[in-house]
């Protein structure tokens, strides 16, 4: 077997690993976010008759009206979400979404959780806490278990509506039909536990650190880029450019662009850093969701 050959056999068992891996975290992740989902439906909101937004604040809604069973509305009104999702997304994302949403729909019907309080806000509070962990979880395992934001990227495909507008309206809606079919205290209680299940939800998927992602032109970008190396431990990139207009009118030299990833406590302290160097140079933030890889996720260097 020659060297090429066997580099590419390492190579495949790499990729199958990492596959592997993959999946296996994914499974986990899934499992994880219908126990919590679960948890938050039965142990809080559904045993108090109480609403979120999205998809399951209509499957609940359905439920309270209805009286049908919420692990049959969860299926079947997540259906034509997953079709969606099967068309605008791909077919593993369908599959796996498919997956969380049987296997919510399980737990819903055969494992029984405590009721864990009568009081109104806390079942708010903690039912969407414990909702939105298991929808960030259900993210981050490659699938979703509430088909509101598979519906949104479709619609902001279709129309002039962004994905942030439509579930504005799609939960707006939700809330109005609440108000109107049971009360509007009802409604309001839904609001809350949107609320806090969303941003349990950017919790979960993104982390409790939010990071900025800057870039500097400025004439000294060396002794900024032996700065940010030096003083805050963080990796930079240097990028060629070529000075076109600025303050000064129009110039024609090169300029070297630095770039840099950094955490949001740590942009005042970089801002500092870049004054004392060059109170001219001109910066550019903006913000970071997740990265992967790089000097971030390590300990800055200590002054």
């Amino acid at each position: 077997m020659s060297s090429e050959e066997r580099l590419y056999k390492l190579q495949l068992l790499r990729i199958r690993r990492i596959n592997y891996v993959r999946s296996i975290k994914d499974i986990l992740l899934i499992l994880l976010g219908v126990g919590s989902a679960g948890f938050g439906l039965k142990g809080f909101l559904l045993p108090n008759q109480f609403l979120d937004g999205g998809v399951m604040g209509i499957s609940l809604l359905a439920n309270v009206v209805t009286g049908i069973n919420l692990s049959i509305l969860v299926i079947v009104i997540n259906l034509p979400f997953v079709i969606i999702a099967y068309t605008q997304v791909s077919k593993m994302f369908a599959f796996k979404t498919l997956l969380a949403i049987g296997l919510l729909a399980l737990a819903l019907a055969w494992i029984e959780f405590p009721i864990m309080t009568s009081d109104k806000l806390l079942i708010a509070v903690f039912g969407g806490f414990f909702l939105g962990a298991g929808i960030g979880l259900s993210i981050r395992g490659g699938s979703v278990i509430d088909g509101t934001e598979v519906l949104a990227i479709y619609s902001s495909r279709k129309t002039t509506l962004t994905v942030g507008d439509f579930i504005l309206i799609f939960n707006i809606a939700i809330f109005s039909v609440a108000a109107y079919l049971i009360n509007i205290e009802t409604a309001l209680y839904a609001i809350l536990t949107y609320l806090v299940a969303s941003k349990t939800v950017d919790f979960v998927v993104h982390g409790i650190e939010e990071y900025t992602s800057v870039m500097i032109v400025s004439e000294k970008s060396d002794l900024i880029k032996d700065a940010i190396i030096n003083k805050l431990g963080r990796g930079v990139t240097v990028l060629k450019g070529k000075s076109g207009y600025g303050k000064k009118g129009h110039r024609s030299f090169d300029v070297d662009v630095i770039f840099s990833v950094i955490t949001r406590l740590e942009l005042q302290r970089l801002k500092t850093e870049i004054i004392k160097v060059d109170p001219d140079a001109f910066v550019v933030e903006n913000s970071v969701s997740d990265i992967k890889g790089g000097m971030i996720k390590k300990r800055p260097f200590q002054e």
